[in-house]
């Protein structure tokens, strides 16, 4: 006889709390971790870097595409790519959990071990949280960083005659977003990216130490992303079409959905690579890649041109 269904109003919120919490890993930045009112993270640099991420079942991520443990990787990936995008590198996350009070429990657990198995990648603790009832799983992540020392490298330093690179994977997570919408669940590569984002996180710190003079992660498409750099630095980039890493992989998803893979690697999101402005004549080393340069005017083009709306934009 299969054995009854254990849900998160079974336990009740302390017993969902007593089970997250429980067996966390200590790291040597979290003085006061789960259990306290607040917890208490070493920052030696003096200086904390901190973002809120958010993410809501249906429009995020669908249970029924990721198991708990691609949404927890994901969730933490997020929030982390932003801390890296500073420069700086990931010390905490902080986690706050909504659910339904039928959501069974066994999904609580999953979600864990895959916040859990990102923390660790870049050894980061869970450090606190808080749990409720509500309507749909809600999980909002908070990260804290240390920039080491480093100045935060931000939007608004990049300058005509500034160099355009990249360094991470770009159109994977929309190719399986695609792939997924069309009720399929292969090729696995592409699939996968769009369930669990895999930041190039030492880059940005990386990054900083080369110069950079203005980073950013690109969630919601590359040109958009670029175009808030672009904004902030009241300059204009211009992407070189031939520079830009179109893989094999998507070229043959794009033929078989009969989709320009460009479109996908120009303006889809949730891959979290980084795309940073550097100095002219700037060493780069692998895996950056130089794909456009930094000159007069406004906005993003693209061998000259513009591209489209450039990406996700939420309310619209």
């Amino acid at each position: 006889m299969r054995s009854p269904t254990i849900t998160v109003s079974d336990v009740g919120e302390f017993g969902v709390i007593a089970r997250v919490t429980a067996g966390l890993e200590t790291v040597p930045s979290t003085i006061v971790g789960p259990g306290d009112d607040a917890a208490v993270v070493a920052a030696a640099d003096g200086r904390v870097v901190a973002s809120t991420d958010l993410l809501i079942e249906g429009r995020h991520f669908r249970r029924d595409w990721s198991t708990a443990e691609d949404v927890g990787h994901k969730a933490a990936a997020r929030a982390f790519s932003d801390i890296v995008a500073m420069g700086a590198v990931p010390r905490a996350l902080l986690v706050g959990f909504g659910a339904p009070p039928t959501l069974e429990l066994t999904w609580v657990d999953g979600l864990m071990t895959g916040l859990r198995a990102e923390c660790a990648h870049v050894d980061a603790g869970i450090v606190g949280g808080d749990v409720t009832a509500a309507d749909q799983v809600t999980i909002a992540v908070t990260a804290l960083g240390d920039l080491e020392g480093r100045a935060p490298v931000t939007l608004d330093g990049a300058r005509p005659g500034d160099v355009v690179a990249v360094c991470g994977r770009l159109g994977w997570a929309a190719a399986g977003f695609a792939v997924l919408g069309r009720g399929f669940r292969s090729p696995v590569q592409v699939v996968a990216a769009h369930r669990r984002p895999e930041p190039p996180y030492f880059e940005g710190p990386q990054a900083a130490a080369l110069g950079a003079r203005a980073m950013t992660d690109v969630s919601d498409g590359l040109i958009a992303d670029l175009g808030h750099i672009a904004e902030a630095s009241g300059v204009r980039i211009d992407l070189r079409g031939d520079a830009i890493p179109v893989p094999a992989k998507l070229r043959e998803v794009g033929a078989a959905l009969n989709v320009d893979p460009l479109v996908w690697v120009l303006t889809g999101g949730d891959d979290y690579p980084l795309a940073a402005v550097f100095p002219a004549r700037t060493d780069l080393p692998d895996p950056w890649v130089e794909i456009g340069a930094v000159v007069e005017g406004e906005g993003v083009r693209v061998d000259g041109r513009r591209w489209g709306s450039g990406g996700h934009e939420h309310f619209r």
